[in-house]
């Protein structure tokens, strides 16, 4: 296996990196490729240095696998020329999610539509990956009408940047504004640019990917998006419609028997999800499940992840694992 990571030297990357180690993904040989500034700068794997470097020459490494994590216009122009050569992508920006000619990947749900012949793979966004592997198991056992969903996501989001930005504040530095007001001690209602509706393509993105990643365009889902001082670690509060008549020990019943997914749920005792807890982890964590007492066959829960793994790196890796599972790279 020769691996190519792009985007080696940013939030999502170095977690990659490490979740290579943890896993003991199959690699032979690694190029880390890294923005103009970044080239000739060091970083390690398994404890070996590696010189970080630049597009061209990774591609003339010729990867059976390249990780990318670099942004959309990176994607954009560098995943056709890798694919180009044979070179399986799994890309973690936004480009190709929503392109009819490339899979959106959850391997939990949907790894099995994967087949040799698909060389540029999409990551689902962070906030989605996180929804939808709660809604997949209800939703076969229950059909979903309708899904509302406010979410908390941490500033590792938006990446370093953002994270200086929120520790400057804290410790009452001056320094680069990422956001257009502080992040300290304050909730943005704003994550993604806005679009002309009144909606930012973050939730939008919620809306769209989780129709294409369950296959279903009829399911209805509308979405508030903010931004929370937390350094790591997405939350989510997910209020579900269903065709069905349903009960809170049934759909506990179905996440807690659900691959990935971590029923955190004692109220009696305070347990339920929140981000510290999530950080480093690779589950699903959902908790304070509770019938709607406004609607019929509905209920509320609270769903919490690390962004940065299974909301990026993680997910992009167990789905380079399946494809190693099937010697299609």
């Amino acid at each position: 296996m020769k691996l190519a990571l792009i985007g080696g030297t940013g939030m999502v990357g170095r977690t990659m990196l490490k979740i290579l180690e943890e896993r003991n993904f199959p690699i032979k040989e690694i190029v880390v490729v890294g923005s103009e500034k970044s080239i000739g700068k060091h970083t390690h794997f398994k404890n070996k240095p590696y010189n970080v470097i630049g597009l061209e020459e990774a591609l003339s490494f010729s990867p059976n696998l390249a990780l990318f994590s670099a942004g959309s216009e990176i994607s954009k122009t560098w995943a056709p020329k890798f694919s180009n050569i044979g070179c399986t992508v799994i890309d973690n920006s936004s480009e190709w999610r929503m392109s009819p000619g490339c899979k959106l990947i959850v391997p939990e749900i949907n790894a099995n539509k994967l087949s040799e012949e698909d060389k540029i793979i999409a990551n689902p966004n962070c906030s989605t990956i996180q929804l939808v592997m709660v809604l997949y198991p209800l939703h076969i056992k229950f059909k979903i009408k309708r899904v509302v969903v406010s979410t908390y996501q941490s500033v590792s989001g938006t990446g370093m940047a953002a994270l200086s930005q929120l520790n400057n504040e804290e410790n009452n530095t001056k320094g680069k504004m990422i956001y257009p007001y502080q992040i300290h001690r304050n909730c943005l209602p704003h994550c993604d640019v806005f679009n002309e509706n009144g909606y930012t393509k973050e939730e939008l993105k919620l809306l769209n990917e989780t129709r294409k990643i369950l296959n279903d365009g009829n399911i209805n889902l509308t979405a508030t998006a903010v931004r929370v001082p937390v350094e790591s670690g997405h939350s989510e509060s997910v209020n579900i419609e269903f065709f069905n008549k349903i009960s809170v020990r049934e759909i506990k019943n179905v996440l807690d028997n659900s691959k990935g997914i971590f029923l955190q749920d004692n109220i009696k005792s305070n347990i339920y999800p929140m981000p510290i807890y999530a950080k480093g982890k690779d589950e699903v964590f959902v908790g304070r499940v509770r019938k709607d007492e406004s609607q019929p066959n509905s209920i509320n829960m609270w769903v919490v992840a690390d962004n940065l793994r299974k909301g990026a790196a993680t997910n992009a890796i167990q789905i380079a694992e399946y494809l190693v599972s099937k010697k299609w790279v």
